[in-house]
């Protein structure tokens, strides 16, 4: 049940947050590896981004690759958080004196993100894929033309096979670590910190959404640069083995991007990445911490 509702609860957060998660795709790959000011920049800002995609590629432009996300949440966060909630549950993450460890809530953090990321990789990888594809006129980064999510699936596995679907997984695992680790172990010290001193009262939904609130921020600071060179590395066009033509890898990405971009090419698209990765981590935490609430509540 614990991976169930972790999974059930990241999908009622993407179905929200895709359409920040669209823009957030587009603007990380605008200007890709060209310095600033020598290119159009079709999307201007958030909220620039929405109404230039509602306006040229329609409305429901803004929920694409929903599928793939919801495939990936389902599977990378019901992993993520039922492993994470299992080793809560057994007391893995406390001290002999009963007090959470942020070590080893860290640490467990980062092993089930991991764990989740890597077998959701080809998933990822579509979805970036498919939230990058638009119009000519505002197109940014390599254009896959893909027709839907098995289609892409498909494609990929018969003409690059294992590898070409996992193409992109070793990249993407530290930004997966980061985030993984900052928001649970923020999340969970945070709570920790509100239940101890009695700020909201004992079961209060409050204490959830203020420590998801502050997960949130933490989260979007500390992974933003990773998640740049992961969506790069993932939708950039490869040769007929396979092999990415653009960067060799997540090291390689963040190099070339700071040397040709600067610090700030780094940080693209950091305004979407709040809009998206706060309330997703919002939502997600909160819904996974009621959800978990109501079963213990009604099963005990």
């Amino acid at each position: 049940m614990d991976f169930l509702m972790s999974g059930l609860a990241a999908c009622g957060a993407c179905v929200f947050t895709n359409p920040l998660e669209v823009v957030k795709t587009r603007m990380q790959l605008q200007g890709e590896l060209k310095a600033p000011g020598t290119y159009q920049r079709h999307y201007r800002n958030v909220f620039h981004a929405f109404i230039t995609i509602g306006r040229v590629d329609g409305l429901a432009a803004l929920q694409k690759g929903l599928a793939p996300a919801l495939l990936y949440q389902f599977l990378m966060n019901g992993i993520r958080l039922g492993t994470y909630s299992l080793a809560e549950a057994r007391g893995y993450l406390h001290t002999a004196e009963g007090t959470l460890s942020p070590p080893r809530s860290a640490a467990a953090g980062a092993l089930a993100g991991v764990m989740g990321a890597y077998l959701g990789s080809p998933i990822y990888m579509v979805k970036t894929h498919l939230q990058a594809q638009a119009a000519s006129e505002i197109a940014v980064g390599h254009q896959y033309k893909h027709q839907g999510m098995f289609q892409a699936l498909s494609k990929i596995g018969q003409k690059h096979g294992l590898v070409g679907l996992w193409r992109g997984a070793l990249g993407g695992l530290p930004r997966v670590i980061i985030g993984s680790s900052t928001q649970l172990c923020t999340f969970s010290s945070t709570k920790d910190f509100i239940t101890q001193w009695e700020i909201f009262p004992p079961q209060s939904w409050k204490v959830a959404l203020v420590a998801a609130m502050v997960s949130g921020i933490a989260v979007v600071l500390a992974m933003t640069p990773f998640d740049v060179a992961s969506t790069r590395l993932y939708n950039q066009p490869t040769d007929a083995r396979g092999k990415g033509l653009m960067y060799r890898g997540i090291l390689d990405a963040l190099l070339q991007t700071a040397r040709t971009e600067g610090i700030f090419g780094m940080y693209k698209g950091i305004g979407a990445s709040y809009f998206r990765l706060g309330p997703h981590t919002i939502l997600s935490l909160f819904f996974w911490d009621q959800l978990r609430t109501l079963y213990y509540t009604y099963t005990k």
